[in-house]
């Protein structure tokens, strides 16, 4: 992962780089749609497809943007700016859909507040 300049975006990670087959491929984070914590990786879903990388999420989450990156389960961060729409279902349960994206994101019940209307 690579950092970028001291003062650019505040010191946020600007990059991130995975893994696939035999390439390294560096994924700009601005690009970057959603994070999904898997066993030991975390799956980074991008609008280029998706990569495994071998970080944990909290110290991923660490080095992002918290006004643009927000933990919506124990095991997801999602880029708030790909957020289509929140879309409160049955008991509560609350789910995001995405632009561009088939995949509705389940928010846990500890993060539904950042969704409720203002």
């Amino acid at each position: 992962m690579a950092r970028g300049a001291p003062g650019q975006h505040g010191g946020y990670l600007r990059f991130i780089k995975a893994l696939v087959g035999q390439e390294v491929r560096i994924i700009p984070v601005d690009e970057v749609i959603y994070l999904e914590a898997t066993d030991k990786y975390v799956n980074v879903v991008s609008a280029g497809g998706e990569a495994l990388i071998r970080t944990s999420l909290r110290e991923l989450t660490q080095q992002l943007d918290p006004e643009r990156f927000w933990q919506i389960h124990r095991g997801t961060v999602v880029n708030i700016t790909c957020v289509v729409s929140a879309v409160t279902q049955s008991l509560g349960r609350m789910s995001l859909r995405l632009r561009d994206r088939p995949e509705s994101l389940p928010v846990a019940r500890q993060y539904a507040y950042l969704f409720k209307q203002m």
